[in-house]
C-alpha cells in the first residue's frame, strides 16, 4: 500500500514539474479555427487570382493583386493570433494558471528569432519582386520556429513544424504551387494538430 501511494506521489511531482516547465495552455481548438481561416483564406485567395470575371479581371494587376493578398494575409495573422491568445487565456484561466510565466516568456523568445528572420526575408523577397518563393519561405521558417518552440510545449508541435519544412521546401522546389501548398500547411495540418491535441489533451 505505501509503494503504491509513493508512486502516486511521484506521478503527482512529475505531472507538476512538466506543467511548470510546459506551456500547456495552447488550445487544440484554436488550432482547428486557425487552420480554418487559413484554408479560407487561400480559397479566396486562389479565387482572386484565378477567376475570369470581369470584375476580377481588373484585380488581376500584379501590384494591385499583390496588395489584396498581402491584406488577406495581415488579416489571417491578425485573426489567428487573436484566436490563439483568447483561447489559451481562457484555458489558463480554467486550469488556474497563468498564461504570461517563465515558460510562456522562453516559448514566445524561441519562437520569434525564427519568425521575425522569416518575416524580414519575406519583405526582402518582396521589395525584389521573388512573390512565388514567399510561400515556400514562410513555411520553413514557421516550421523552425515551432521546432524550436516545442520543448515548451506539447511533443505534436515538433512533428507540426516538421512537416511545415518539408512542405515549405516543396514550395520551393515547386512554386508554382506555393499557395495550395501554403493552404496545406497553414490550414490543413492545423486543423489535424488541432483535433489530435484536443482529443489527447482537453477532450
Amino acid at each position: 500500500m505505501e509503494q503504491k501511494d509513493l508512486f502516486k506521489e511521484l506521478g503527482q511531482i512529475r505531472s507538476l514539474m512538466e506543467k511548470s516547465s510546459k506551456f500547456v495552455s495552447i488550445s487544440g481548438l484554436s488550432g482547428v479555427l486557425i487552420g480554418f481561416y487559413a484554408l479560407l483564406g487561400t480559397l479566396l485567395g486562389y479565387y482572386i487570382s484565378t477567376s475570369h470575371e470581369t470584375s476580377m479581371n481588373r484585380l488581376r494587376d500584379n501590384f494591385t493583386l499583390l496588395n489584396i493578398f498581402l491584406i488577406l494575409a495581415i488579416v489571417i495573422l491578425v485573426l489567428s493570433l487573436l484566436t490563439g491568445w483568447l483561447m489559451a487565456r481562457r484555458k489558463a484561466k480554467k486550469s488556474r494558471q497563468s498564461i504570461w510565466n517563465i515558460t510562456s516568456k522562453s516559448l514566445l523568445f524561441a519562437v520569434s528569432i525564427p519568425l521575425v528572420t522569416g518575416g524580414v526575408l519575406a519583405l526582402i523577397l518582396l521589395s525584389q519582386g521573388y512573390y512565388h518563393l514567399i510561400a515556400g519561405m514562410l513555411l520553413v521558417f514557421y516550421g523552425l520556429a515551432l521546432t524550436a518552440g516545442s520543448i515548451y510545449t506539447f511533443p505534436e508541435v515538433r512533428w507540426l513544424g516538421i512537416l511545415e519544412i518539408c512542405l515549405g521546401v516543396l514550395a520551393l522546389c515547386l512554386p508554382d504551387h506555393g499557395l495550395m501548398l501554403w493552404g496545406l500547411g497553414f490550414g490543413v495540418l492545423h486543423i489535424i494538430y488541432g483535433f489530435i491535441v484536443y482529443k489527447k489533451y482537453e477532450s
